[in-house]
């Protein structure tokens, strides 16, 4: 996150999934970690069976919190709330790490003069979890030798995200449980690349590396490597290019390896805004939704057919090599985007992903001590900070000192979401994954095995909401947001309460991102509030279409 860059440099894992293994206490939130990232979840079995306490918290009961020590479903939208009010139970008991304080971190003051504000009664009263679960919450996280923080796109995906990671660093950085084994703050990134691609430069404000673009010697260093005069602006994220589209402003796109028209909020919105483009091109290995959209489809490749790097959640860097040649028409990526800038008047001449990856360990100083060479040599691969040929590389960052020196505490307010319920939509809609499909489905819906699984979309219900609106389960309903509907299955369950319902987002038949918003962005990351939107829900009426 980039709101957290100051103290916990690019918003990687601060630890390796190894040493959740031997944590004492792992405290999941925003995660349905089961579902999402099974590998993980096997590392916190391992830890429970060591007799490590587990923390839960979760709007929705998820698999993983029948094996919680302590489950909490908290409203959506309240994670501050929440977070202040156990850090509030930490400092009024006494159980925070004052010599940790003292010497690593500033601004301790300003923290405490907002967690003070959020005594367990108005923490509960806002979030719904009970203030004896509130403290003991505290007491298990604050009290155990190690304890690590996981989270995932449950925190992320909010108007006020940087604002729940903060208050997660927050929290670590009270208790001290930063750079040492099995502490940490842990994102669990949605790809498996997801990490590899930020690396790389993958974001709008910065080089690879994490480098800033707004900073001129960051600039100064690429243009002279690159040979051009490069823009000091930030550049645009996916929604405010959506936006930019719509206004006349962005008249091209190249999309490669997404599927917005599903996987995007307000999809109304991205296909209007897709439609405007003068051109729009997509790199893909299967037709997609947005790839009927495109002008032109160029093919791109499978990870088994071409060399690379992949970086995964816990900065591990790991070669991938090419187990068969190209399929057809299809070619490698970085030799797609080559000849694309070669037309355009840009030359490049790599020939290889190794001469690529060559350039980038010249100019970013955490991959600069790792090669193909150490990697063939390394079948586990290097975690960065790597900075020379000698190093081993980082499996716990921030031991000693943070990237800034000392570690920041900031002062958040809770914020509500920006779509409540009211009369009209009086449900809370939040969405996720099935274990079954990945993402927009383009790679798992076309699986015999795993549409055998699930194939067709569906909502969660309450059994009382069911039961008050004369649902039945399995009968077919109507969700309804300010911005479309969708027809879907009714699932009568318990994992939700009442007044919530929970879909997944991999039917591009009912896309359940037809409902949410994208004009709730964090005002910092620009994240979209994907978790969060306020619906109506209805038995389905006669005649009616599946989507609108």
């Amino acid at each position: 996150m980039a709101g957290l860059a100051a103290a916990f440099g690019s918003g990687a894992m601060t630890n390796s999934f190894k040493e959740i293994e031997d944590t004492e206490c792992i405290f999941v939130i925003g995660s349905n970690t089961t579902v999402a990232h099974p590998l993980v979840a096997t590392r916190i079995y391992k830890a429970k069976a060591k007799g490590a306490k587990l923390i839960v918290v979760d709007p929705r009961k998820i698999h993983l919190a029948s094996f919680a020590d302590i489950y909490v479903q908290h409203r959506l939208g309240t994670d501050v709330a929440l977070i202040n009010g156990i850090m509030h139970v930490i400092y009024k008991e006494g159980w925070y790490n004052k010599k940790f304080i003292d010497e690593r971190t500033e601004n301790f003051e300003a923290l405490v003069e907002v967690i003070d504000k959020y005594p367990p009664s108005l923490a509960s009263r806002i979030t719904g979890v009970a203030e004896e679960d509130i403290i003991k919450i505290a007491r298990y996280y604050a009290t155990s030798e190690t304890s690590s923080i996981l989270y995932c796109m449950g925190v992320t995906q909010h108007a006020t995200g940087v604002d729940n990671v903060k208050s997660l660093a927050n929290l670590a950085m009270l208790c001290g449980h930063v750079g040492r084994p099995s502490t940490g703050v842990n994102p669990l990134r949605g790809q498996n690349n997801v990490q590899g691609a930020c690396d790389m430069g993958g974001l709008p404000n910065v080089y690879p590396g994490y480098q800033a673009v707004n900073v001129p010697s960051n600039r100064e260093k690429f243009e002279k490597a690159w040979g051009v005069t490069l823009s000091p602006n930030v550049g645009l994220t996916v929604v405010e290019m959506t936006n930019a589209a719509l206004e006349g402003k962005l008249k091209a796109l190249i999309i490669m390896g997404e599927n917005p028209l599903v996987s995007d909020p307000d999809v109304h919105h991205v296909e209007e805004a897709l439609r405007a483009l003068e051109l729009l091109a997509v790199i893909d290995i299967f037709p997609t939704p947005t790839t009927d959209l495109a002008h032109v489809v160029l093919p791109g490749v499978s990870f088994a057919e071409k060399d690379g790097t992949f970086t995964n959640s816990e900065r591990r860097v790991q070669r991938v090599r090419k187990a068969i040649e190209p399929i057809g028409e299809a070619r490698v990526e970085w030799a797609i985007f080559q000849d694309l800038a070669t037309r355009l008047g840009y030359h490049m001449s790599y020939s290889s992903s190794e001469d690529v990856f060559k350039e980038l360990t010249a100019l970013t100083p955490s991959y600069a001590g790792i090669s193909y060479e150490r990697l063939d040599k390394s079948p586990e691969g290097l975690i960065w900070p790597c900075p020379t040929p000698d190093h081993p590389g980082t499996p716990i960052l921030h031991r000693g000192q943070f990237a800034r020196g000392k570690g920041l505490f900031h002062a958040v307010e809770y914020r509500g979401p920006a779509e409540v319920p009211d009369d009209e939509y009086p449900f809370w809609l939040t969405t996720g994954r099935v274990y079954v499909h990945y993402h927009t489905g383009t790679m798992t819906r076309r699986s015999f095995h795993l549409v055998r699984e699930l194939n067709e979309p569906y909502v969660e219900i309450s059994p009382e909401d069911a039961l008050r609106l004369g649902i039945e389960n399995g009968e077919m309903v109507r969700l309804e947001s300010r911005r479309g509907y969708i027809i879907t299955k009714a699932f009568v369950t318990d994992s939700v309460k009442e007044g919530l319902l929970f879909m997944p987002f991999h039917f591009a038949e009912a896309a359940a991102n037809r409902l949410t918003a994208s004009t709730a962005l964090d005002p910092i990351a620009k994240i979209p509030e994907l978790k969060v939107c306020a619906v109506k829900l209805s038995k389905l009426e006669p005649q009616t279409t599946v989507a609108a």
